[in-house]
């Protein structure tokens, strides 16, 4: 039976609405009190299935003779390539199924391989050799354009016709969890004649997915976009945190640096593409058509719904923004085979931010500059409070999921809470 097969059912407990049913199985990083030491895991439920445990116990071997779950990052398992990951995701299927009693009926062992999710402390999962973002939302990219230049011009000329995207900092992209510092930088209001430095008073996040780069290629070897999918191992939600007003000041002529290099917050749990083969849709209708090289057909798109929350500090979370990864105008295939046309060589782990996700409607808009129109219109959290872009001791919760007709798909979430920049 394969392992995206709806009718699997796991021995150890799932609710309906749980992120991490059998059917996905995401790969992750984590420690215990207990043990230290990193080790892989996959979640299943409520719980953590140790992988390192069922490779010493020979319950798993991927790669015979050699242990790959008890490095510092999935890098090592990852570069083994496609077929190995499917073999791995069958096997671990396999040894949860409930009516497969290998697992199931060795207490001894399932003691040592299973931990409370909530017992764990999440790492980062891979090593990023390098980060890009790409700016492939339609509405987004149309909204910016109309707050900063005009309806009439709100996209580039270059926009419709490749996918625009910018090299970001991998040094500072860290996991769900870690405090963000407000940056300092400099800045410069319309109604100021020099610039000046201080904490960013436009601090904001964007709500996005990005992809791991499972399988590199050649310096000077493009990918060809009907072999990209086999190039991208699985999915994150992430945060690009921004600092507004120090971009609009430092972005022309060669775009953001400061406002974006301070950190970017992925999840924990990677999903893999086959647990989400299930929920591919047809994207957007691209108009003019593309060029030949970023050609597709078939279903390009994901329906994985996500949504961003904002809680001030000691406060419930108020939901800010509902929207869907099918609004991606430019697809994962299109975004990687655009990065490697000129030769761009790609590195196992390299990580892919989609960009901000905003949606059709006015709560599907995936970030504060858009949701205020950059400022000029607060909006008002659930205990009466209102935000134009976050302050400090805020926090900000992203999560998603795809939905079958009795599962979920799901990513867990991505949070990160704003401490007060450094005195300078």
């Amino acid at each position: 039976m394969h392992p995206n097969d709806p009718r699997l059912n796991s021995f150890i407990p799932v609710e309906r609405d749980s992120h991490f049913p059998i059917q996905n199985l995401p790969f992750g990083m984590f420690t215990t009190p207990a043990n230290y030491a990193p080790r892989a895991g996959v979640a299943i439920g409520s719980q953590i299935l140790d992988l390192a445990v069922l490779e010493q116990a020979k319950l798993l071997e991927v790669v015979p003779g050699e242990r790959v779950f008890n490095r510092a990052t999935l890098n090592a398992f990852i570069e083994r390539g496609p077929e190995l990951w499917s073999r791995a995701r069958a096997a671990i299927s396999d040894l949860l199924r409930h009516d497969n009693p290998r697992l199931r009926d060795d207490a001894a062992l399932r003691a040592r391989a299973f931990v409370p999710a909530i017992a764990a402390r999440m790492l980062m999962p891979i090593s990023v050799p390098g980060y890009t973002d790409f700016y492939s939302s339609k509405e987004h990219a149309t909204n910016v354009g109309s707050m900063f230049r005009d309806a009439k011009h709100a996209l580039l000329p270059n926009w419709l016709h490749l996918p625009i995207a910018y090299n970001g900092r991998a040094s500072s992209v860290v996991v769900s969890g870690t405090p963000v510092l407000r940056p300092n930088g400099q800045t410069r209001g319309s109604d100021q004649r020099a610039p000046v430095f201080g904490p960013s008073a436009k601090l904001d996040f964007e709500l996005e997915t990005a992809f791991i780069v499972g399988a590199g290629n050649e310096l000077g070897e493009p990918v060809p976009i009907g072999r990209a999918a086999s190039h991208v191992f699985g999915m994150v939600l992430m945060n690009d945190w921004s600092a507004r007003d120090i971009q609009q000041w430092e972005y022309i002529p060669l775009g953001p640096f400061n406002s974006k290099s301070f950190a970017t917050s992925i999840s924990p749990w990677i999903v893999t593409m086959e647990a989400l083969q299930p929920f591919r849709v047809a994207g957007p209708p691209q108009d003019p058509s593309p060029l030949s090289y970023l050609e597709t057909s078939g279903a390009q798109a994901y329906d994985i719904r996500l949504e961003a929350s904002l809680a001030p500090a000691g406060k419930p979370a108020t939901t800010i923004c509902r929207t869907n990864l099918r609004y991606l105008y430019w697809s994962i295939a299109q975004q990687l085979a655009h990065h490697t046309v000129s030769g761009c060589n790609l590195r196992v782990g390299d990580l892919m931010g989609s960009g901000t996700i905003s949606g059709p409607t006015p709560d599907s808009l995936g970030s504060l500059l858009e949701l205020t129109w950059n400022g000029s219109r607060p909006i008002k959290l659930d205990d009466g409070s209102e935000r134009c872009f976050l302050e400090d001791d805020d926090e900000v919760i992203i999560t998603g999921y795809a939905q079958a007709k009795d599962h979920r798909v799901g990513f867990g979430e991505v949070r990160g809470r704003v401490v007060a920049a450094r005195a300078v």
